[in-house]
């Protein structure tokens, strides 16, 4: 067993070398169909499936479906912050200490489907919204003590969503 592998399903994610509106559009798009990805490979879930864990020692399938809206949350305020303000220093949060919150470990999935399908319209719409020029904002992000360009962070969400997206997939088709 490939514990890498199990960790990213998909690779981690590098930012190309040339960034332009045509892979904005690319990654927006991606953003935009991931709360129907999701719910599609959720929708008739056991409640055991829910609780298997996509590696040994990592969350549960709920955890996962739960975690991608609170990530993308954070995401889609921080994008609003770059865009608002000049170089604002973001508030990490503790994702792993989310995850471990009651209503994430044991919570119906379908209220952070439904919250993330609504988040991402919102997102996707103001994503649409930007020019060029925006995608080189950036923002301070303490814990990793560097500025991230609104380019490279559209880049990480969209392939944040894939990421847990082939989590859950992998999971199901595995067991």
């Amino acid at each position: 067993m490939d514990i890498e592998l199990l960790k990213y399903p998909i690779g981690q994610f590098i930012m190309p070398d040339v960034f332009d509106q045509q892979l904005a559009e690319i990654w927006i798009s991606e953003i935009e169909h991931l709360p129907n990805q999701i719910k599609k490979v959720t929708d008739n879930l056991s409640v055991e499936e829910l609780n298997r864990t996509y590696r040994p020692g990592g969350w549960t399938l709920r955890q996962v479906v739960h975690h991608i809206p609170d990530s993308h949350m954070n995401a889609y305020i921080r994008f609003k912050q770059a865009v608002t303000e000049e170089t604002p220093v973001i508030r990490p949060y503790y994702e792993e200490r989310w995850a471990e919150t009651e209503e994430a470990k044991n919570g119906d999935i379908e209220l952070s489907v439904t919250l993330l399908g609504a988040l991402h319209r919102r997102w996707v719409t103001f994503l649409r919204t930007l020019q060029p020029e925006d995608y080189q904002k950036k923002y301070i992000h303490p814990a990793q003590d560097r500025e991230l360009t609104l380019a490279n962070m559209l880049g990480m969400y969209a392939w944040h969503g894939k990421h847990h997206l082939a989590h859950i997939t992998t999971t199901i088709n595995t067991r």
